[in-house]
């Protein structure tokens, strides 16, 4: 039965071939001049109302790639030969192996426009839509991480998007019962009206129950189930992600999809009911472009073809037109291809779970998606020109002039000073540990269930995130991300592989093999050529890196038009890696816990503060990135892991943001245990305790563990290792010689700042 009156008149096929010259709204739509003239020799004729509105949300720059595509292909092309990928790039979430018959799928994507316009919604919606993406692919959702980048702590935008978009992480996610395991939360001018919100899911099944989006068997019905479509969402995303905000906010502000966690965790047992039952041949999750975006897929991924009665979707609002539906995204829909001989039951299981699921359609051996309105023709189209052929740009791209004078102005003392003397140094890490960036993140993550199901192993503020896959024996995944933004700035193809090293980097110290990447990449307009070159040698870096380290990128995503007015975001390129831990009860933790401990450095310091933290502080930025050598890095990850193996290491915690001062630190607030240190000679103090040279790790081993025979393991690595002291019954960072911090004082001051800038904001 309709769910929906008959209302005014439709724009039919039969009239748009009779009546050629109708003015359309296509620039209004988001559609350039050139965009709009090929819509129309496709189809021979001018578009249908409906038929431009799904062109015109899947020809977008967040649904087509299209001015990114030329550049991501580099991921295929340079692609390591890598047994464990099973689903690639291409599905709603890529698929590794981990072993015994397990496979994982994960997959980051951005939510930064729609959290901007209205942080919880917007947030909220990010961590659905990235839920269903793993659940699409035949997947339980195990848990969710939540990389974060906004203006200044205390501006005032900050102050009112940060509340709402962490709550509406921590509402969804909660509701869903998905622990969040990790993350960031940067702070930085830039992103100043232009927060980005990155949601990443990682979920598990075993290999035979891999799904993947595509519409076969002539007859199949087409059901579309969970929520009904409203008004809220209409062109949210595949709009808000494909123009820049203006200096006063989006030039264009469509609804932004509102979520219920809860008839999503509904969606979620019913759907893995039905796929474990057999009853799908094929299945798509609603995002965004909606059933645009779920009809054209799944029938351009199968036979071609596919009919759809659009007046038998279930509405919330009947007063919606046609062209409304079909671009609506409203949230916790699902679309399922299913055989005649399986539709009772599937709709049986989803009564069951009080999941309504309506058959909207049927799969045709047309080679056409044609849609019907109340029995009028309102769709005809090459499904594939709407999914997958939309337009390939080849955006104009240059090195900035800028890049010059930014390289040259090297944060040399004079520009950024460099404390002498102990009282100098202990000062500098107090200003370090209090730093907005660096501070503790408890004010965001405590709204956070970290351990609901009972599975997660590791969590913020370790180094990684760590899930247990299998129960029985112990095995799991951990899964770390990273987007230094000024790197990228600086150098945008070194850059982004020192993203991508820090968060391999991060994987292996917990005890896990790095295995598979994703990815979100945010940049700022790809119309400026400048932004368009730092894109491009981000993606060249990535590429190249992740073949160098065996890690393919299984998927991912890319945001555009990240700026206000003509200033745009810091370069980020955020990069996830998912490493494998045979049992989990090997895992390392980052934090020593017996006084007597070693402390040791694997790893060389050079001078190196261009993009650090320190020279962020002083408010510069310029010089060059940190050196990277991934080989080193890869000798790093493989001793770390089987050292972590052979049982040889308490602990285990990278050098990144802030140096060896903040690596001590985070270490010593972690297990309320000092250390006694003594610095090397061969470089200033400073230098030793605040540069951010790359491929460093502070490990742990026992009082009694012969430090000489781990050192020449290190050696036969080909990395350098030496003892920097031991841990301490004294609650205090002692750096002989220089200065005494007790951790008390730490403590207060790593924890006090982003509760008094953001007190009252909620």
């Amino acid at each position: 039965m309709s769910s929906s009156p008959v209302t005014t008149p439709v724009d039919t096929v039969a009239q748009a071939a009779s009546d050629p010259n109708r003015t359309q709204p296509f620039a209004e739509l988001g559609l350039k001049p050139d965009e709009y003239q090929r819509i129309r020799e496709i189809l021979g004729r001018r578009p249908t109302s409906a038929e431009l509105a799904m062109y015109s949300v899947m020809w977008s720059e967040h649904c087509s790639y299209k001015s990114s595509k030329v550049h991501l292909r580099q991921f295929g092309d340079k692609k390591p030969d890598n047994p464990a990928m099973l689903v690639g790039i291409g599905e709603n979430a890529g698929v590794v192996d981990i072993g015994d018959g397990w496979a994982v799928t994960f997959k980051i994507e951005s939510h930064n426009h729609p959290s901007f316009v209205e942080p919880y919604q917007g947030a909220a919606t990010g961590v659905g839509g990235i839920v269903r993406d793993i659940l699409a692919m035949g997947a339980r959702p195990l848990a969710v991480m939540d990389p974060l980048r906004f203006g200044p702590a205390d501006a005032a935008d900050t102050r009112r998007v940060l509340p709402g978009i962490v709550a509406g992480i921590g509402g969804y996610g909660n509701c869903l019962g998905l622990p969040n395991i990790g993350g960031e939360a940067i702070f930085d001018a830039s992103y100043a009206g232009n927060p980005l919100v990155n949601a990443l899911c990682v979920g598990a099944m075993r290999h035979e129950d891999i799904h993947l989006a595509k519409a076969t068997g002539v007859g199949n019905h087409v059901v579309l189930y969970g929520a009904r479509t409203g008004g809220d969402g209409i062109g949210g995303v595949s709009v808000l992600a494909s123009e820049s905000f203006d200096a006063t906010g989006p030039a264009k502000r469509p609804s932004v999809q509102v979520g219920d966690p809860f008839m999503e965790k509904l969606l979620i047992e019913a759907t893995l009911e039905v796929l474990r039952a057999g009853l799908v041949e094929g299945i798509q999750d609603l995002g965004g472009a909606g059933i645009s975006c779920a009809t054209s897929e799944l029938a351009s991924n199968g036979t071609g073809g596919m009919h759809v009665w659009l007046d038998r979707v279930p509405l919330r609002d009947t007063t919606l037109t046609c062209e409304e539906i079909l671009m609506s995204e409203s949230q916790e829909r699902m679309c399922a291809i299913v055989r005649p001989d399986c539709l009772d039951e599937f709709l049986a299981r989803c009564t069951k779970w009080d999941v309504e699921a309506v058959v909207i359609g049927e799969v045709t051996d047309s080679g056409h998606l044609t849609i019907d309105w109340h029995g009028q023709r309102i769709v005809d189209v090459p499904p594939r020109t709407v999914a997958h052929e939309g337009p390939v740009y080849q955006r104009p791209f240059a090195r900035p002039d800028w890049m010059d004078a930014l390289v040259a102005d090297a944060p040399t003392p004079a520009r950024v000073p460099m404390p002498a003397d102990g009282p100098g140094l202990a000062d500098a890490v107090r200003k370090l540990v209090a730093s907005p960036n660096l501070s503790s993140k408890s004010w965001i993550t405590d709204q956070y269930d970290r351990y609901v199901q009972g599975n997660t192993v590791l969590a913020q503020p370790d180094d990684a995130g760590m899930i247990r896959v299998d129960e029985t024996t112990g095995r799991g995944v951990a899964l770390a991300t990273d987007g230094n933004g000024r790197f990228t700035k600086l150098d945008p193809y070194r850059g982004a592989q020192l993203n991508l090293a820090e968060a391999y980097r991060n994987v292996a110290c917990s005890g896990a093999m790095p295995l598979a990447v994703t990815n979100c990449l945010n940049f700022g307009s790809p119309e400026d050529p400048g932004v368009m070159w730092q894109f491009a040698e981000a993606v060249r870096g990535l590429a190249d890196a992740c073949l160098e380290l065996g890690t393919p990128v299984t998927g991912g995503n890319v945001s555009f038009y990240n700026q206000t007015g003509d200033a745009a975001i810091l370069p980020t390129p955020i990069v996830a890696v998912l490493g494998v831990i045979d049992d989990v009860h090997r895992r390392v933790p980052m934090a020593w816990s017996e006084p007597g401990q070693q402390i040791a450095l694997i790893g060389s310091t050079r001078d190196e503060f261009g993009g650090s933290e320190w020279a962020h502080l002083h408010g510069h930025l310029g010089g060059t990135p940190p050196l990277l050598d991934l080989q080193a890095e890869q000798r790093l990850a493989a001793l770390l892991v089987a050292e972590g193996h052979a049982g040889t290491l308490r602990a285990a915690h990278d050098l990144s943001d802030g140096g060896l001062a903040m690596g001590l630190v985070e270490m010593a607030l972690r297990s309320g245990l000092g250390c006694q240190i003594i610095l090397p000679d061969e470089l200033p103090p400073a230098v030793e305790l605040l540069a951010e040279s790359a491929t460093r790790v502070l490990v742990v081993l026992d009082a009694d563990a012969n430090i000489a025979e781990f050192s020449k393991r290190c050696a036969d690595a080909g990395l350098p290792c030496q003892l920097l002291g031991v841990v301490s019954r004294e609650p205090a960072v002692d750096v002989q010689g220089l200065f005494t911090l007790k951790i008390d004082e730490l403590r207060q001051i790593h924890e006090r700042t982003l509760p008094a800038i953001l007190q009252g904001s909620s």
